[in-house]
């Protein structure tokens, strides 16, 4: 399921060309990595693929907005991975690293406010036509260790940090050499996904005792994640369904074992931002240092299997409402009202469920494009007129742009709730700090992109486009006549 093609086959491109090549390798080299490590992984992908054939078969309005905004083809490839890194110069290399494939950071995540000291940032592209070759994201999140309140664990795991390396020489030689060669040729490219694979494999071999893993666990289970080995191993990588109320449904058939509740919006007609479910973590077997140069073995508990469903990118005005009816579910749970899942429905009624009133009520980001009939026009007399008139006279289509990010509050949910067992069921206990993005971006070394202001410019630039097509023929015809 889309890890069959030659893993270091890289033709003759542009400079520009290859960076996505590279992204496009080193994502499948990535699922072939974590398909050894995780063995359900490859089950779930299984699963995932027969879903969303399913849903093609029966959904042709579907298949036709997907073909028409250029969505179809990357479904089966699409990926997104999660990590975590300790510390301030790692997340800087990481970010070199990224752009060598192309990968920007977007939007800045908060996760303090959930009792996870961690913040974030999504590495992705940003061109709509880099991500249609190949959206491969990686939320990467930032260990906050000055939250700890234990000056001396704080102290102890800032010198474990201190004293690894998460990248190998060859990959930090091949990162300043794309840096100043603005690109890397195809060899190098070959050896770049080799090296930079090795950063994100699984070590069951951890950097400190079991005594210190306690400690730390203690803490914070992510803590003891992000501190405890030789570097940050990818600890889910999550394919995109377009079905996954039908893929929770099926999991158990499959012999995976999901979590009981979708992170993110209520199932709807037009589905809105993202939802997210996943199997729990496996605990896995971990060797401890101990006396003597000797191993003590023990356990660990991180890694798990993740699905997501993308639905539109929400506006301002849309996120805000979402925001709203979120917090209104949740204060009711807490009150005793009722079941999450059954007051999440009923709130979310509140918001339009149709493409053309999430349109009408600026709720949403949308893709234009000339109907055959505009095309017609535009090739033979041209017009001009206001939105609302193009879209009801029929010149114009819309389809929805899909949300490429990811949700705080989701990214949370699913980090606190495949943890362990009734994390995240009724919030975190413990509330960190406010967010600090100004001290994010000074570690990053970048400002991130604002995630609303790519779909902004994405939905101006097509209509722009189409309004430019329609009376480009009347616009010809003036100047002849005056010439």
């Amino acid at each position: 399921y889309g890890d069959h093609r030659d893993l270091h086959s890289f033709p003759t491109r542009r400079s520009s060309d290859l960076k996505n090549e590279i992204r496009a390798q080193f994502s499948l080299a990535m699922s072939a990595m974590y398909r050894e490590e995780v063995p359900a992984y490859g089950e779930l992908m299984e699963l995932v693929a027969d879903i969303n054939v399913s849903v093609l078969e029966r959904d042709e309005s579907l298949r036709s907005q997907l073909s028409q905004s250029n969505g179809l083809d990357r479904i089966t490839e699409e990926r997104h991975g999660a990590i975590r890194v300790g510390t301030e110069k790692e997340l800087f290399t990481l970010r070199r690293l990224f752009a060598v494939m192309g990968m920007e950071p977007v939007s800045y995540y908060d996760l303090a406010i959930a009792g996870i000291p961690v913040h974030s940032t999504a590495f992705r592209p940003v061109a709509e036509g880099d991500l249609n070759i190949n959206p491969f994201r990686v939320f990467t999140s930032l260990l906050r260790l000055e939250l700890i309140e234990d000056a001396d664990l704080r102290a102890a795991a800032q010198e474990v940090l201190d004293n690894r390396e998460i990248f190998t020489t060859a990959a930090l030689n091949l990162i300043e050499r794309a840096e100043k060669q603005g690109g890397l040729s195809n060899e190098d490219a070959t050896q770049f996904v080799t090296e930079a694979l090795e950063t994100f494999r699984w070590h069951s071999k951890a950097n400190i005792d079991q005594e210190l893993y306690g400690k730390l666990h203690d803490e914070h289970r992510l803590i003891a994640d992000i501190v405890s080995f030789h570097g940050p191993h990818i600890n889910h990588l999550t394919p995109r369904t377009l079905d996954i109320d039908g893929v929770q449904v099926a999991m158990p058939e499959r012999g995976i074992n999901p979590k009981a509740v979708i992170e993110g919006p209520p199932q709807r007609d037009c589905p809105i931002l993202l939802r997210q479910t996943s199997f729990k973590a496996l605990e896995e077997k971990v060797l401890f240092k101990g006396e003597n140069g000797n191993w003590d073995e023990g356990s660990h508990t991180a890694r798990f299997g993740e699905i997501e469903q993308r639905g539109i990118a929400l506006t301002p005005k849309g996120r805000a409402l979402y925001d709203t009816l979120l917090d209104d579910t949740r204060a009711r749970v807490r009150s005793g009202e009722g079941a999450y899942e059954d007051l999440l429905v009923e709130s979310f009624k509140a918001f339009p469920d149709s493409y053309t009133e999430l349109r009408a009520e600026g709720l949403a980001f949308f893709r234009y494009s000339l109907s055959d009939k505009g095309e017609e026009i535009a090739r033979s007399v041209g017009i001009s007129g206001s939105l609302d008139g193009l879209l009801e006279a029929g010149l114009l289509r819309m389809d929805p742009i899909i949300y490429e990010d990811f949700l705080p509050v989701s990214a949370a949910g699913i980090f606190q709730s495949n943890l362990g067992p009734n994390l995240g069921e009724t919030g975190a206990d413990v509330v960190y700090s406010n967010p600090s993005q100004q001290s994010f971006e000074q570690a990053l070394g970048a400002k991130v992109w604002d995630e609303l202001a790519l779909y902004a410019d994405l939905e101006r630039a097509s209509l722009n486009a189409c309004l430019a097509r329609l009376s480009e023929k009347a616009l010809k015809d003036d100047v002849a006549v005056a010439a």
